[in-house]
C-alpha cells in the first residue's frame, strides 16, 4: 500500500480518494484554518505575549497540504517577537506528493512567501520522523510519518514544557473514524502544557465527550461557513504520568545562559555549533588542528545513502531521520555544484545474499523515489558506466565534500571558531565550563559539547565511553574522458565517486589494530581490487591493470564507533556517579529506580557517527539543540533514549559488570 496521499483534482480542490474528503473548505480554506485554529487558540494574542527566547509549540493531527503550519507561521511572523521560536508538530499518515503539495499550495499566493522554503525543502518522505528548519532557525517543523495514534505515543517533549496550543484537524469524524478516538484525546492531554488549548472544526458530540474524559474544559463557539458550531477549550486536568519512566534518559533542565564550547571541528562539531547558534547561542568552536574538517570529515567526497534494515531497526529509524534532514540541510546551506550532487546512489548487490537483503527491503513499501530495485541493464544507464549487477536505487542521494559543508554550518557570526586549539584539560568553576589548553585557559562558557570522535575519551567525564576508533583509507586518482561518464555514486564493500575536480574518490578500508594515519601503497591496492570487483568497467576506464598503487593520492583518518552502531549522542554522567545512584540495577535489572541522573552540570557529547557521519551528525546537532532550548526532539522518545550515552554505563550494571 502506498504510504503517500492519492488526490482528486476533478474540482480544481485537492481531495483525498482514500477518504473521499477535501483537505480544506471550498469556501476559504486559509479563512477557515485562521477562525478555527489561530483565532479559537488566540494565537495572535499568546505570539505577541512570548518573551524573548521562549518556545511555543502547536502540535496538529493532520498535516495535509500543510495550510495550517503555514498560516500559524505567518501569523507567528507578525505578532511574535524576533527572539522568539515557534514548534510546529505534525502527523501524517499519508504525506502528499511534492508535485501535490506544490500544486495546492499555489491556491493560496498571499502565504507565497512561507510556502515557497517549505517547497524547497519538501521531497519524497519515508515513514518515521522528519525535522525542517526554517527562517533562520526560528521555526522548525517535526513532520510524523505514520498514523497519529502511533506517532503521538512516541513524541518526546522531555525537555520542552509540552504542547500549547492543539489542532485537532484530518478529515472528519465520520469519513476517519480511526484517528477520532479517546486514544488520541488521551495522548493530547498528556503531551499538554499546563492551561495548553485546542481547537477542531468539529462540534461531534463523541468528540466533545472524549476531549472532556481527557481532561479538557470543552465548549462550543461559532463554526466557519457552513459549519454552525466548532470545539474549543483548555486542559482542566492534568493527567498522572503513565507509569515509571527511566530516569537516567530523562534530560537535565535546559541552562538558563545560552553559551556553548564545542570541542571538535568536524562535520558532528560544526552542526552541533550551528544549531545552537541558528537559536540565538554564543558559541566557541575549538579544533586543534589549524583548520576546520582535517580529521575523517576531511574526505574529498563523502556519500549520502542509506544501508537499511527491512525490519526497521533503531539503527534504519534513525538513518532514515538523518538521511532527510541531511538533505535538507544541504539543499538549505550549499549550491549543487563542485561542493555536493545529488545524483543518485546505486547500492550493488554483490552477491546473494545482499540481493535478497534488497528484495525484501524494497517490498517494505518506502517510496520509490526514496529507493526501489533496478536491473544490471537499468543500473548501467542510471550509473553511466556497464556494470554487472542490479541493486538499490537510491535517487535523492549522491555526494558531498565535507569539508566545504563543516565551514559553511560554522560559518555563522554567532559562531567563534579558534583554530590550533587542543583541549587537555574540562574544568567547572562555578557556572562555567573552562577549556584549559598548553598555553592555559581558551575559552569558557555554561555549556560544554564534546565532539572529537574518540578524542571525547580524553576527558575524566566521558572515560568510560565505549567509543572505537577504525582506520579508513581512501585512493584518489585522476578521472579520464571514459570515466567522466560515471553518473552515479556506485556502493559495494566500498565506494566510488564521479569525478570531482578532475579526481574520482574511492575506498575506503576498514583497519581495526592501526595507530598510523599516513597512506599507504597497500591499502591503496585494497582499494583498487575492490574498485575492480565493484566496476570492472570503470576500472578499465581508469586504466585497469596499469594503474599503480604507489602512484594513487589519498588520505587516512579514524572513524568512531560504538558497540551498537548509533551514535552517543546527549548529556553526560560519569559512570561512577551513574553506578551509585542506580546500584540496585546490580540486583535486579528490573527493577525501578526513581533517584534523579547525576549529571555532568552542562556536559554533552556528539560522538561515534563511525561512516554515516554525513548522515547522523547533522541531525544529532539537533538533538542537543532541542534539549539544550527546551523543545520537542527531532524523533520519538525510543530512538532518543537508543542514542543516549548513558545506555552503556546501565547495561554494564544491569549485567553485573560495574
Amino acid at each position: 500500500m502506498s504510504h503517500h496521499a492519492e488526490l482528486d483534482w476533478s474540482e480544481g480542490l485537492p481531495a483525498s480518494t482514500r477518504f473521499g474528503d477535501v483537505y480544506f473548505s471550498r469556501a476559504s480554506g486559509l479563512a477557515e484554518t485562521r477562525h478555527v485554529f489561530l483565532d479559537n487558540n488566540r494565537l495572535p494574542e499568546r505570539f505577541a505575549a512570548l518573551a524573548a527566547g521562549d518556545t511555543f509549540t502547536i502540535a496538529e493531527t493532520g498535516f495535509g497540504t500543510g495550510l495550517n503550519f503555514l498560516a500559524a507561521w505567518q501569523c507567528f511572523a507578525a505578532h511574535a517577537a524576533p527572539d522568539a521560536r515557534l514548534a510546529f508538530v505534525s502527523v501524517e499518515k499519508y504525506p502528499l506528493a511534492p508535485a501535490d503539495l506544490e500544486r495546492a499550495l499555489t491556491l493560496w499566493p498571499e502565504l507565497a512567501e512561507f510556502a515557497a522554503p517549505l517547497l524547497a525543502q519538501y521531497d519524497w518522505l519515508s515513514p518515521g520522523w522528519h525535522r525542517f528548519v526554517f527562517d533562520g532557525g526560528r521555526v522548525t517543523l517535526t513532520l510524523a510519518v505514520g498514523d497519529a495514534l502511533t506517532m503521538y505515543p512516541q513524541l518526546d517533549l522531555r525537555s520542552s514544557r509540552g504542547v500549547d496550543a492543539w489542532f485537532l484537524d484530518g478529515f472528519a469524524p465520520s469519513k476517519n473514524p480511526e484517528m477520532w478516538q479517546q486514544a488520541l484525546f488521551d495522548e493530547m492531554a498528556r503531551l499538554a502544557a499546563p492551561g495548553a488549548s485546542f481547537a477542531t472544526f468539529t462540534s461531534a458530540g463523541a468528540v466533545r465527550r472524549g476531549l472532556t474524559a481527557a481532561g479538557f474544559a470543552v465548549r462550543k463557539v461559532a463554526g466557519y461557513g457552513h459549519k454552525r458550531e466548532m470545539s474549543v477549550g483548555e486542559l482542566a486536568e492534568t493527567p498522572p504520568l503513565a507509569g515509571w519512566q527511566a530516569p537516567w534518559y530523562a534530560p537535565p533542565a535546559p541552562p538558563t545562559v545560552r553559551t556553548a564550547l564545542v570541542i571538535g571541528g568536524g562535520l558532528a562539531g560544526a552542526s552541533t555549533a550551528h544549531s545552537l547558534a541558528i537559536r540565538g547561542w554564543q558559541v566557541t568552536l575549538l579544533e586543534r588542528h589549524g583548520a576546520l574538517a582535517q580529521e575523517a570529515s576531511g574526505n574529498p567526497q563523502g556519500v549520502l545513502y542509506t544501508k537499511l534494515s527491512a525490519h526497521f531497526t533503531p539503527l534504519t529509524q534513525l538513518v532514515l531521520a538523518g538521511y532527510g534532514y541531511s538533505l535538507r540541510t544541504l539543499a538549505a546551506t550549499l549550491p549543487q555544484g563542485e561542493a555536493w550532487q545529488r545524483c543518485g546512489v546505486l547500492q550493488l548487490a554483490q552477491d546473494a545474499d545482499t540481493a535478497a537483503k534488497q528484495a525484501k527491503l524494497a517490498e517494505t513499501g518506502l517510496p520509490a523515489e526514496l529507493l526501489r530495485m533496478v536491473d544490471a541493464t537499468e543500473a548501467s544507464t542510471l550509473a553511466g558506466v556497464t556494470l554487472n549487477e542490479g541493486g538499490l536505487w537510491f535517487g535523492q542521494g549522491g555526494w558531498v565534500n565535507p569539508p566545504t559543508l563543516v565551514n559553511a554550518l560554522a560559518s555563522h557570526p554567532n559562531i567563534r571558531v579558534l583554530t590550533h586549539t587542543g583541549v587537555l584539560k574540562l574544568e567547572r568553576h562555578g557556572e562555567e565550563w573552562v577549556a584549559i589548553g598548553e598555553q592555559g585557559e581558551l575559552a569558557s562558557a555554561a555549556v560544554a559539547v564534546l565532539a572529537g570522535a574518540a578524542d571525547t575519551r580524553a576527558f575524566d567525564a566521558t572515560a568510560d565511553l565505549p567509543l572505537k576508533r577504525i582506520r579508513g583509507q581512501v585512493s584518489v586518482t585522476p578521472a579520464t574522458e571514459a570515466s567522466r561518464e560515471l553518473k552515479a555514486v556506485l556502493c559495494g564493500e566500498g565506494y566510488v565517486s564521479p569525478a570531482r575536480d578532475g579526481t574520482h574518490c574511492f575506498g575506503a578500508s576498514f583497519k581495526f589494530d592501526s595507530d598510523d594515519l599516513s597512506a599507504n601503497v597497500e591499502e591503496h591496492a585494497e582499494n583498487l581490487a575492490m574498485l575492480a570487483e565493484l566496476a570492472p568497467a570503470l576500472h578499465d576506464a581508469l586504466g585497469g591493470e596499469a594503474l599503480d598503487a604507489a602512484a594513487l593520492a589519498g588520505r587516512a583518518a579514524f572513524r568512531c564507533t560504538s558497540p551498537d552502531y548509533l551514535p552517543i549522542v546527549g548529556p553526560v554522567a560519569r559512570s561512577d556517579a551513574l553506578a551509585a545512584a542506580y546500584r540496585e540495577l546490580g540486583n535486579d535489572a528490573k527493577s525501578q529506580p526513581t533517584a534523579p541522573c547525576p549529571y555532568e552540570p552542562g556536559l554533552y557529547v556528539n560522538a561515534a557517527h563511525g561512516s554515516r557521519g554525513l548522515i547522523t551528525a547533522p541531525l544529532s546537532g539537533e538533538i542537543l539543540a532541542a534539549q539544550l532550548n527546551g523543545e520537542v526532539a527531532p524523533f520519538g522518545a525510543a530512538l532518543m533514549d537508543a542514542v543516549h550515552p548513558n545506555r552503556f554505563a546501565v547495561r554494564r550494571l544491569m549485567r553485573r559488570q560495574g
